[in-house]
Protein backbone atom coordinates (compact mmCIF):
# COMPACT_ATOMS: atom_id res chain seq x y z
CA UNK A 1 0.00 0.00 0.00
CA UNK A 2 2.91 2.59 0.87
CA UNK A 3 3.40 2.78 -3.13
CA UNK A 4 0.22 3.97 -4.10
CA UNK A 5 -0.54 6.24 -0.67
CA UNK A 6 3.15 7.39 -2.02
CA UNK A 7 2.02 7.87 -5.40
CA UNK A 8 -1.37 9.83 -4.43
CA UNK A 9 0.67 12.05 -2.02
CA UNK A 10 3.33 12.80 -4.78
CA UNK A 11 0.25 13.42 -7.22
CA UNK A 12 -1.34 16.12 -4.49
CA UNK A 13 -5.20 16.05 -6.30
CA UNK A 14 -6.58 12.97 -7.68
CA UNK A 15 -9.88 12.04 -9.12
CA UNK A 16 -12.71 9.64 -7.95
CA UNK A 17 -15.18 8.52 -10.47
CA UNK A 18 -18.92 7.48 -9.27
CA UNK A 19 -21.59 6.20 -11.22
CA UNK A 20 -25.35 8.01 -10.45
CA UNK A 21 -28.14 6.66 -12.48
CA UNK A 22 -25.96 5.32 -15.48
CA UNK A 23 -24.03 8.82 -16.08
CA UNK A 24 -20.14 9.31 -14.75
CA UNK A 25 -19.36 11.54 -12.03
CA UNK A 26 -15.67 12.65 -11.39
CA UNK A 27 -14.80 14.83 -8.54
CA UNK A 28 -11.18 16.23 -7.26
CA UNK A 29 -10.17 14.81 -4.13
CA UNK A 30 -6.63 15.47 -2.16
CA UNK A 31 -7.16 13.73 1.65
CA UNK A 32 -5.89 10.11 2.10
CA UNK A 33 -3.78 8.39 4.70
CA UNK A 34 -2.22 5.11 5.13
CA UNK A 35 -3.61 2.65 8.15
CA UNK A 36 -3.77 -0.25 9.27
CA UNK A 37 -2.24 -1.37 5.95
CA UNK A 38 -5.07 0.15 4.07
CA UNK A 39 -4.83 3.64 1.76
CA UNK A 40 -8.13 5.57 3.27
CA UNK A 41 -10.14 8.07 1.31
CA UNK A 42 -12.77 10.66 3.13
CA UNK A 43 -16.00 11.82 1.64
CA UNK A 44 -19.19 13.63 3.38
CA UNK A 45 -21.98 11.59 4.59
CA UNK A 46 -23.93 14.65 3.15
CA UNK A 47 -22.66 14.66 -0.16
CA UNK A 48 -24.35 13.21 -3.63
CA UNK A 49 -21.13 11.19 -3.53
CA UNK A 50 -21.63 9.46 -0.34
CA UNK A 51 -25.31 8.54 -1.60
CA UNK A 52 -23.51 7.13 -5.29
CA UNK A 53 -21.36 5.07 -3.53
CA UNK A 54 -23.64 2.98 -1.32
CA UNK A 55 -25.77 3.13 -4.36
CA UNK A 56 -23.07 1.46 -6.45
CA UNK A 57 -19.36 1.05 -4.54
CA UNK A 58 -17.74 0.49 -7.62
CA UNK A 59 -15.30 3.29 -7.85
CA UNK A 60 -12.25 4.54 -9.81
CA UNK A 61 -9.55 7.13 -8.67
CA UNK A 62 -7.04 8.58 -11.17
CA UNK A 63 -3.79 10.87 -10.10
CA UNK A 64 -1.22 12.33 -12.48
CA UNK A 65 2.05 13.65 -11.00
CA UNK A 66 4.36 16.22 -12.41
CA UNK A 67 6.22 13.94 -14.65
CA UNK A 68 3.60 12.36 -16.57
CA UNK A 69 3.07 9.48 -15.00
CA UNK A 70 -0.50 8.24 -14.02
CA UNK A 71 -2.24 6.30 -11.72
CA UNK A 72 -5.59 4.06 -12.19
CA UNK A 73 -6.71 2.49 -9.20
CA UNK A 74 -10.48 0.51 -9.17
CA UNK A 75 -12.52 -0.83 -6.90
CA UNK A 76 -14.96 -1.46 -4.75
CA UNK A 77 -15.83 1.10 -1.63
CA UNK A 78 -15.98 -0.29 1.77
CA UNK A 79 -16.96 2.05 4.18
CA UNK A 80 -15.35 2.03 7.54
CA UNK A 81 -17.35 1.21 11.10
CA UNK A 82 -14.48 1.91 13.15
CA UNK A 83 -14.69 5.68 13.87
CA UNK A 84 -10.87 5.53 14.59
CA UNK A 85 -10.38 6.50 11.13
CA UNK A 86 -12.46 9.35 10.67
CA UNK A 87 -10.84 10.53 13.98
CA UNK A 88 -7.04 10.01 12.67
CA UNK A 89 -8.50 11.52 8.99
CA UNK A 90 -8.97 15.09 10.93
CA UNK A 91 -6.29 14.83 13.07
CA UNK A 92 -3.98 14.49 9.93
CA UNK A 93 -5.81 17.29 7.87
CA UNK A 94 -7.30 19.87 10.73
CA UNK A 95 -8.74 22.29 8.17
CA UNK A 96 -11.62 19.33 7.64
CA UNK A 97 -12.75 19.87 11.59
CA UNK A 98 -14.18 22.90 9.85
CA UNK A 99 -16.57 20.86 8.13
CA UNK A 100 -17.28 18.08 10.03
CA UNK A 101 -18.16 18.16 13.38
CA UNK A 102 -21.01 18.32 15.93
CA UNK A 103 -21.87 21.96 15.25
CA UNK A 104 -22.13 20.90 11.47
CA UNK A 105 -23.71 17.91 12.01
CA UNK A 106 -21.58 16.58 9.20
CA UNK A 107 -19.61 13.18 9.55
CA UNK A 108 -16.37 12.02 7.94
CA UNK A 109 -17.16 9.07 6.09
CA UNK A 110 -13.98 6.87 5.24
CA UNK A 111 -13.70 4.30 3.10
CA UNK A 112 -10.86 1.83 1.61
CA UNK A 113 -10.88 -0.02 -1.39
CA UNK A 114 -11.39 -3.88 -1.68
CA UNK A 115 -11.09 -6.47 -5.03
CA UNK A 116 -8.32 -3.38 -6.19
CA UNK A 117 -6.33 -3.19 -8.96
CA UNK A 118 -3.72 -0.09 -9.14
CA UNK A 119 -1.73 0.55 -12.41
CA UNK A 120 0.72 2.50 -13.17
CA UNK A 121 0.83 3.99 -16.18
CA UNK A 122 3.45 6.00 -17.69
CA UNK A 123 2.98 8.53 -20.46
CA UNK A 124 2.36 6.95 -23.78
CA UNK A 125 3.29 3.56 -22.13
CA UNK A 126 2.09 0.47 -20.87
CA UNK A 127 0.58 -0.22 -17.40
CA UNK A 128 2.43 -1.54 -14.50
CA UNK A 129 0.89 -3.32 -11.50
CA UNK A 130 1.37 -2.13 -8.18
CA UNK A 131 1.19 -4.17 -5.14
Amino acid sequence: MSKLNDFLTEAGVFFLATEDGGQPKLRPLGAHLEMDGKVLFGVGDFKDVYKQMTANPLVEIAACKPDGQWLRYTGRAVFETDPKYAAAALDAMPDLKKIYNDETGHKLMMFHLEDAKAVVIQLMGEGTPID
